[in-house]
């Protein structure tokens, strides 16, 4: 067990050092900003969706290294995905790091963040950039937050 809770410190630390798809999308066609005021986790989320499907989905912002890796371990899971199959994961992630659910089968690489449901006050932090998708998708305007 301490070999893959290493594994998923390892993950956690290399998408938060070197977090994939850490950019602006200039022609991005859904956008929206999250803020987690507890901690002062912030993030950007921008989306290239095209007939229903994400064609390239990128993040900017600063937080702690649990919200970044989420963030991009986030945008890696859901590029390519339809906005249907993104619903079907937020709420899939959001039960396994909540812990309403223990199984985070299906969730691929995204499972690495099921041990946050041990530290509730970081299951904000996990959770951020996925209220941000999600706002992004139904065209919120207003900054979503943890809080």
């Amino acid at each position: 067990m301490s070999d893959l809770r290493d594994l998923y410190q390892e993950v956690i630390l290399d998408h938060n050092k070197r977090p994939r798809n850490f950019r602006i999308i200039d022609q991005a066609t859904h956008h929206a900003d999250g803020v987690n005021p507890l901690c002062g986790d912030r993030v950007s989320v921008f989306l290239d969706v095209q007939d229903g499907v994400i064609k390239d989905i990128a993040f900017q912002g600063a937080g702690c290294a649990i919200s970044s890796a989420s963030a991009s371990l986030m945008t890696e899971a859901l590029k390519g995905k339809s906005v249907v199959e993104v619903e079907h994961l937020f709420e899939a992630f959001h039960n396994v790091v909540t812990g309403e659910c223990d199984c985070p089968k299906g969730l691929g690489k995204l499972g690495v963040l099921a041990g946050v449901r041990d530290y509730p006050s970081r299951v904000k932090c996990a959770t951020l950039a996925w209220h941000a998708v999600r706002a992004a998708l139904q065209e919120h305007q207003q900054p979503v937050a943890t809080e």
